[in-house]
């Protein structure tokens, strides 16, 4: 934002820690309103507390679709509008498909993707009546390739980012951007004690899943990706002239997602006689 421009009205979900946490701190100090939400508003008192005539704590279970709709109501009743959602609350699981229950599962699709639908509907209105507005949807790397152990997470962030995908194109005409983030390990709390879901083990799986049960948590505060960092360059992308449509962020994530389409264009190369065949004569 320049200075010329007035403070534009972020509501964050998951804004106690982690990408939520430094998203809301970046916008505040480009001179922004922040509507913080979580599920546990008691940890948003020193966010409050630093600027408490821009900062509103908001407590929210994105789950709840009720709570959605009223918590949206409530920002706009006080701030008028809502200038950028940012879908970030989350948490990471661990499992193999075959040890993931449905109800596991369907938590994290509540959680990751109908949940981030819902607040989107909710302010989507607003938004297309001002002619403008911006639509976060934090992601992962794992948004656009799964291995072993983390089917269920890449799973619903596969829906997240194409349901997104379609929405950013059903929306641009009415002066409103949709930003996918995919990051890879930062240091965050996603790592942290008690934030990941382990799924029960079938021994069987073990070669795969035990390394990710024991070395992400490990790795807690030693991921090399930086969430200021990352919150920075978030602020640059939707600032930008034309925002990209998705923002991979971290090394591991950029060398990652390359490789990945770099597989995925050799293997439809190495199928294509195949895939053309298929049609009739």
């Amino acid at each position: 934002m320049t200075t010329n421009e007035p403070a534009r009205a972020w509501l964050v979900t998951g804004a106690s820690s982690g990408f939520g946490r430094a998203i809301a701190e970046a916008a505040l100090a480009a001179g922004d309103i922040v509507v913080a939400a979580a599920r546990r508003t008691d940890a948003l008192a020193d966010l409050v507390a630093s600027a408490p005539e821009r900062v509103t704590a908001l407590s929210l279970d994105v789950t709840d679709p009720d709570r959605v709709r009223a918590a949206v109501g409530q920002v706009l009743d006080r701030r008028g509008r809502i200038d950028v959602l940012v879908n970030n609350a989350g948490r990471g699981a661990i499992g193999a498909a075959e040890e993931t229950s449905d109800r596991d599962l369907r938590d994290l699709m509540d959680l990751h993707f109908f949940g981030p639908a819902a607040l989107t509907r909710a302010v989507l209105p607003g938004m297309r009546e001002r002619g403008t507005g911006a639509v976060v949807q934090m992601s992962r790397m794992g948004g656009r390739f799964a291995f072993p152990g983390v089917g269920a997470c890449s799973a619903t962030k596969f829906a997240l980012e194409g349901w997104s995908e379609a929405l950013a194109k059903e929306v641009a005409r009415f002066g409103i951007r949709v930003l996918i983030v995919e990051p890879g390990a930062f240091r965050t709390s996603f790592n942290g004690p008690g934030a990941l879901l382990v799924s029960t083990p079938i021994p069987a799986y073990d070669d795969q899943t035990e390394p990710l049960r024991t070395g992400m948590p490990d790795d807690d505060g030693k991921q090399p990706g930086d969430p200021a960092k990352a919150a920075a360059a978030i602020l640059l992308a939707l600032d930008s002239a034309e925002s990209p449509p998705r923002l991979a962020l971290g090394n591991d994530a950029v060398d990652a997602i390359s490789e990945s389409l770099d597989h995925a264009k050799a293997e439809l190369a190495a199928w294509e006689r195949v895939g053309r065949s298929a049609v009739f004569d």
